[in-house]
């Protein structure tokens, strides 16, 4: 959120114009950059609008939030009213969407999308506001138990209802609702059925503000009722935009008995496997023929075991990017290529049949196989040698067999508690964005912290998990992984810094000495005892994330430096070149850093590095102790 007052204040500040300062004042402490010049023509456009229409309305004692921060991501609403319902006596919550447009017309395909001019689509503000009410009554506990407190409605104050009838063409509810500045005395009374004009809004608003956010739904936790049941997840702007181009390729390749090539692509967080599965389990309801499949074990496995629970055809939804060799060409309706920045040159390996060793690109092979192939990637969290899924890799191979490819970008991200100040923070350390490293500003979405020792490290995050969060520790590949013990044996403690050591987590498909099986190691409780690695820590997520960097990774001077040497990892071939070395093991910790919803502890083996981090991240650990 970036300014809270009562509707009375917020309008007197828009007039003496010492709001727009506070915003953009607030806007860049926290993003780290200034604002955009649309959004800030909105603030001083849109923002008096509401709060005239609020004063009006004989409301100027209700407490107006601006860009208020919806929980675990980066989206923020335009503005929430908070109040006391006039008929209930409850608290009550307007969520309203600013729209300064004076025209937009439906997508002729589907109205959940609509342009405004030639644009490309972007999300009906009504679906918009609808799915940002059921957002926060999914994560803010002070709602979970009364959804009937959210309401939502878009205002498009500048618009006639000439010029954006069409877009009523979705169904309405209570928590979608649009009024255009034609309808401004309805848009009053509305205002006035929601709100009361004898109570101040400041106390509801403390209490929304207050509400305990719930655990972020774990993608693995409800995989098997998202596919086989009913959807789950609540997709936001242009996740829900992505969701609906691709279900519209699909439904247009049917028809027209055509092939078309989707890309989407995503930072970490921004909910590339989140559409992912909710795309699967929606063609799976419908009956239309889609697999899912990325090039990592850990996730196809968690995603078999989980959501493929004793039923056998929903494990089989899930499988290999390599799995698809000998495929007859559009064998599928859609592929789902999740994590498609782990691609490989080709399929092959030292199991593969003289037969099905012909050289062919693996990008090939899933496009070849479905008629709509769809690739989910982050081509920065490429950590092997011969990963190479890329846009660039996706359009060239689609465009030598003539194929459309449609490229859809997602910007917001909900990994790190919605954090951009952390996810920044960390680029800005690891150096890969310029500027070198900042000194860390907490924020009110992710905690940072820095132990002194990994004994302290895993105190701290064993106390979490004593409060009810997931917790895990992971660090750089530099100490050597001994094979797995014979039942019976305990784990090698491969993981020694000083009189600390404990092992690995486990590389096979079976538990050992109680710890789970590789694939397992993210989700399980019992993975708590061993340290991960980036191959099982990718593609997942938990509540706090311990993060150990090794002698790989040091600071001298004023600069990282990447020792080969140091690194165990047996990918790193002498072929490999230094900076290829430098880029995978600086994109392994950007991963390693990214895996905490609520907070990560950091601690270098290196004494020159730890300093520098304690120097970024003055908060010692202790001071976290609840």
């Amino acid at each position: 959120m970036l300014f809270r007052a009562s509707a009375k204040t917020v309008a007197a500040m828009a007039m003496d114009g010492s709001l727009f300062f506070q915003l953009t004042e607030q806007f860049f402490h926290q993003h780290g950059h200034g604002v955009g010049s649309s959004e800030a023509r909105s603030w001083e456009r849109s923002i008096p609008a509401l709060v005239t229409a609020l004063n009006e309305a004989g409301l100027g004692d209700v407490e107006v939030l601006l860009e208020y921060a919806l929980p675990l991501n980066s989206k923020r609403a335009d503005a929430v009213l908070a109040g006391r319902h006039p008929a209930t006596g409850e608290p009550s919550y307007v969520v309203v969407e600013l729209k300064q447009w004076g025209q937009a017309e439906p997508d002729e395909e589907d109205a959940e999308l609509c342009h405004v001019g030639r644009t490309a689509p972007v999300l009906n503000p009504i679906e918009q506001v609808r799915r940002y009410c059921q957002y926060l009554v999914n994560f803010n506990g002070a709602l979970a138990e009364h959804p009937h407190r959210v309401s939502g409605v878009a205002y498009l104050h500048n618009a006639t209802e000439f010029g954006v009838a069409g877009l009523r063409a979705i169904e309405r509810d209570d928590q979608g609702q649009m009024f255009t500045g034609q309808q401004r005395g309805e848009f009053l009374k509305y205002l006035r059925s929601k709100l009361s004009d004898t109570a101040p809004g400041a106390p509801r608003a403390d209490e929304l503000l207050n509400g305990k956010q719930g655990p972020s739904k774990q993608l693995m936790a409800i995989a098997a009722q998202e596919v086989r049941e009913r959807e789950q997840f609540v997709l936001l702007d242009e996740q829900q935009v992505a969701y609906r181009m691709v279900l519209n390729a699909v439904r247009k390749a049917k028809q027209a008995d055509s092939k078309e090539v989707v890309v989407v692509t995503g930072g970490p967080g921004t909910g590339k496997s989140v559409i992912a599965l909710s795309l699967l389990g929606e063609l799976y309801r419908q009956g239309i023929s889609a697999l899912h499949a990325t090039g990592s074990q850990a996730f196809t496995k968690t995603m078999r075991k989980v959501a493929g629970f004793r039923k056998r055809e929903v494990q089989d939804l899930f499988k290999y990017f390599n799995s698809f060799m000998a495929a007859e060409k559009n064998s599928l309706d859609v592929l789902i290529c999740d994590e498609a920045h782990r691609m490989r040159e080709t399929s092959a390996n030292r199991y593969t049949s003289a037969a099905l060793r012909t050289g062919k690109p693996q990008v090939e092979e899933l496009i070849d196989a479905a008629r709509v192939p769809v690739f989910l990637l982050d081509q920065h969290q490429v950590v092997r040698p011969g990963e190479l899924g890329t846009e660039a890799e996706i359009r060239a191979a689609a465009e030598k067999k003539n194929l459309a490819c449609t490229v859809i970008p997602l910007d917001s991200q909900f990994r790190c508690g919605g954090s951009d100040a952390y996810l920044r923070w960390v680029v800005r350390l690891l150096g890969l964005e310029e500027g070198g490293p900042v000194v860390w500003e907490p924020d009110d979405r992710m905690e940072l912290r820095i132990a002194d020792s990994p004994e302290e490290m895993e105190r701290f995050l064993d106390e979490r998990r004593a409060q009810g969060f997931g917790a895990r520790m992971s660090a750089g590949y530099c100490w050597t992984w001994s094979p797995e013990p014979k039942p019976g044996e305990p784990l090698p403690a491969d993981v020694v810094i000083g009189d600390w050591a404990r092992p690995w987590n486990l590389r096979g498909d079976r538990g050992v000495a109680g710890a789970p099986p590789s694939a397992l190691w993210a989700t399980d409780p019992a993975g708590f005892g061993q340290v991960g690695c980036v191959y099982t820590a990718q593609g997942f997520e938990y509540d706090w994330s311990g993060v150990i960097i090794g002698p790989d990774l040091v600071w001298r001077g004023d600069r990282w430096i990447t020792d080969r040497t140091a690194s165990k990892d047996p990918v790193f071939k002498k072929s490999t070149s230094d900076d290829d070395v430098d880029r995978l093991i600086r994109n392994t910790y950007k991963v390693l850093l990214t895996r905490g919803m609520v907070g990560t502890v950091v601690h270098s083996t290196d004494p020159e590095t730890q300093a520098k981090l304690r120097e970024l991240v003055g908060a010692q650990l202790e001071t976290a102790a609840v």
